[in-house]
């Protein structure tokens, strides 16, 4: 029997395909995607913190339950929580997904600029707009 897939909104480098094979997990249906109200927020990694009027953007995959529980129960990934939000595509298609977030915004002493760089990359790669790009340090 084919397990279940449900809707997963990444915003940071697991928004990269080849990253999530690197971590056996099957992603399907890629869709690029942003959530209003979520501010993008970076420490030694990424998190969505809720802010009024914000708009962050990522991917949406197609993926199992077990995939993400071997996503998060990586070392340095426990500290996620899994919120609904509801993401639009670029197609203007309003889907629910379950997104992964700290509970506690990072502290500015938490700076990673290796990640941010990478971030950065990952976003030009999906043609993500260049204002939000250049906002990320």
């Amino acid at each position: 029997m084919a397990k279940r897939r449900i809707d997963g909104f990444f915003y940071g480098l697991f928004m990269d395909g080849e990253v999530l094979k690197g971590h056996s997990v099957t992603a399907l249906n890629p869709r690029k995607a942003y959530v209003d109200d979520f501010v993008l927020c970076l420490g030694r990694r990424s998190t969505l913190v809720p802010s009024e009027g914000a708009r962050s953007y990522g991917v949406v995959y197609s993926l199992t339950h077990e995939d993400l529980d071997r996503l998060y129960s990586s070392p340095g990934l426990r500290e996620y929580c899994p919120e609904a939000v509801i993401a639009t595509t670029f197609e203007g298609q309003s889907l629910p997904a379950l997104c992964y977030n700290l509970r506690e915004r990072p502290g500015r002493h938490e700076a990673n600029p290796e990640y941010a760089e990478k971030l950065r990359a990952v976003l030009r790669r999906f043609n993500f707009p260049s204002d939000y790009i250049e906002s990320i340090s």
